[in-house]
């Protein structure tokens, strides 16, 4: 139950704020290089290789050696 008279923790809500505007930056600079690679390749091009990186992510791979994490 929500409770009225609790107040929000402004450490949490800074963090969240944070993290917020941490992903709005990574959609903006993935909407710039969609844009780039539309207009170098094409959409079938830009589509693809976006497609690719999510299967990437999905099966957890990673370009990082093993020690660098």
């Amino acid at each position: 139950m929500l409770d009225k008279n609790r107040r929000e923790d402004p450490m949490t809500d800074a963090g969240a704020s944070a993290e917020q505007e941490s992903k709005d930056q990574f959609f903006k600079e993935l909407a710039e290089l969609s844009e780039r690679m539309i207009a170098a390749h094409g959409k079938d091009f830009s589509m693809g290789a976006l497609v690719l990186a999510a299967r990437f992510i999905a099966a957890n791979k990673s370009t990082m050696p093993a020690d660098a994490t």
